[in-house]
């Protein structure tokens, strides 16, 4: 069974409120689900570790990599419509002195989980995914590309709540 954080439950709990049916199963999974996150704070089951690599003259590539430890999955960006996990998303601060080329793309084995008891499902990664960004700065100047990220990771017994990371990546 697979349980989620607090913010996902928030979702499930509407909807099945919404819904107007409570089933003994959907009940026991969310106060499992709530009992099971008081003890799921410490815990730090990702890595992430930031690169720039220079393509071509003023053209950069970004790679924010995140490791996962065995058992454990990180959320996509993009998740499905009956999806309660919070994606993986991000933060690129303001600089002047470049230009994000596109979106943020995903370099991967990208896994799709289903859950046909509580009919919901996710978009996934185990052991490693790369996020890669294309930058082009706009002088000579050097200068770095800083933000935030957020994601969330679970295993088959719990969910950790949504967790924000710094980062700041010069280019060289």
């Amino acid at each position: 069974m697979r349980t989620y954080n607090l913010t996902s439950l928030q979702k499930l709990i509407k909807e099945i409120c919404n819904s107007n049916v409570i089933t003994m199963k959907k009940l026991l999974f969310i106060l499992f689900t709530l009992f099971i996150g008081k003890f799921s704070f410490a815990q730090n089951p990702v890595s992430w570790v930031f690169t720039s690599k220079k393509l071509a003259d003023k053209t950069y590539e970004l790679r924010l990599t995140a490791t996962i430890q065995k058992g454990w999955h990180l959320y996509a960006q993009k998740q499905p419509d009956d999806a309660i996990a919070q994606p993986t998303t991000f933060n690129f601060n303001n600089n002047p002195l470049l230009n994000l080329e596109g979106k943020v793309k995903e370099i991967g084995k990208l896994e799709k989980y289903k859950d046909d008891n509580l009919n919901i499902s996710a978009n996934q990664y185990s052991n490693k995914v790369d996020f890669v960004q294309l930058v082009k700065i706009k002088g000579k100047a050097k200068t770095a590309v800083t933000g935030q990220l957020e994601y969330q990771t679970c295993d088959d017994k719990k969910c950790l709540p949504p967790k924000t990371v710094n980062f700041s990546i010069a280019l060289k």
